[in-house]
């Protein structure tokens, strides 16, 4: 059944209804997932308060045409300083909305089309970075073992190494999640509430089970606490790795000036387990990719692989033959 939006009320309550009944009822999105497009909407309407002085609550639908949307995006871009993958991530969320819009207010088409058109911006894709096994073992090496914070980091970054999970997949990994009898293994809830099981090394699941001493035996306490036994929060793994870095640079000198994040061990273990041999699909499979398109960036980024199809052609025969200047370009030259 459609309905009216010319009023601010009518606008109010159809993004409610998007929040409430498409998003969780009807799609039954993550938390992350609201989270993201809650988001995305607080900086429209507050990029619509401080631009256009129309405060959130006498916002109408018709004020949401395609060019306050462009002139929203590239104050992201221009004023925010967000990347295009910010910039198209907030796109996609006002899309969703959109249509959404197409189904409840068809007599809004035309100005739903114009939205929907709006591209996703391209952008330049860096190759992929990752660590070599000697910088992977300094930073895992690099923690107080005399510590509780050192040692639960020293399990951290090996499990973080051994299973290439993502920040947050980490940090949801619960006592219940670890199985440590026969094959070790551990239970990862990734993106879109897909869950996966990766074996663990025998080292890894005996680092564990040792670590598992030092906190609670519930099933619901976070495998990796903070200090105070809570979940520990993203900054905090990535606050936790940079002062391992910091000690390991020292034992490590390569390590040296460069930026390493939690996401970089992720693709440190995609790369370690490509040259080991292991196929692109089970690598796919191990990190969670939803399509394995995604994982070929790993096989542009493997120069071993490259270096070895250069090693069957065969290079041509060219004779190199040296430039003879005539009279003319030398007297030029002579007479500068």
């Amino acid at each position: 059944m459609s309905r009216t939006t010319s009023s601010a009320a009518e606008f109010a309550s159809l993004v409610q209804a998007f929040f409430c009944d498409r998003l969780m009822n009807q799609q039954d999105v993550s938390t992350r997932t609201v989270a993201a497009y809650r988001d995305t909407f607080r900086l429209l309407f507050g990029f619509i308060e401080k631009r256009h002085g129309c405060t959130p609550s006498d916002v109408t639908l018709g004020r949401l045409d395609a060019d306050l949307i462009l002139e929203f995006l590239r104050y992201l871009e221009n004023e925010r300083g967000n990347c295009v993958r910010t910039r198209n991530a907030r796109l996609a969320a006002i899309r969703s909305f959109f249509q959404y819009v197409a189904t409840e207010t068809p007599e809004q088409l035309a100005q739903t089309n114009r939205v929907l058109a709006i591209p996703m911006k391209r952008y330049d894709r860096p190759a992929v970075r990752f660590l070599s096994k000697d910088e992977m073992d300094a930073i895992i090496r690099a923690p107080d073992s005399h510590t509780w914070t050192g040692r639960r980091d020293i399990a951290m970054f090996t499990t973080l190494y051994n299973t290439g999970a993502r920040v947050s997949e980490l940090t949801r990994i619960c006592l219940e999640d670890l199985n440590l009898t026969g094959t070790p293994t551990v239970a990862l809830h990734g993106k879109g509430r897909k869950q996966r099981t990766i074996p663990l090394w025998k080292t890894t699941g005996r680092l564990l089970k040792t670590w598992k001493r030092e906190i609670p035996d519930t099933p619901k306490t976070p495998l990796f606490p903070d200090s105070r036994g809570t979940t520990l929060s993203r900054s905090g793994v990535e606050y936790r790795l940079r002062r391992s870095v910091q000690v390991a640079t020292g034992r490590c000198p390569s390590l040296t000036g460069r930026s390493i994040h939690p996401h970089l061990i992720r693709h440190t273990t995609a790369m370690h387990m490509l040259h080991s041999g292991v196929d692109i699909a089970v690598i796919a499979l191990w990190l969670g990719h939803e399509s394995i398109q995604t994982t070929h960036m790993y096989m542009e980024a493997d120069l071993r692989a490259k270096e070895k199809a250069l090693a069957c052609l065969q290079p041509p025969s060219v004779t190199q033959v040296r430039f003879k200047a005539d009279d003319r370009l030398l007297r030029f030259l002579e007479s500068l």
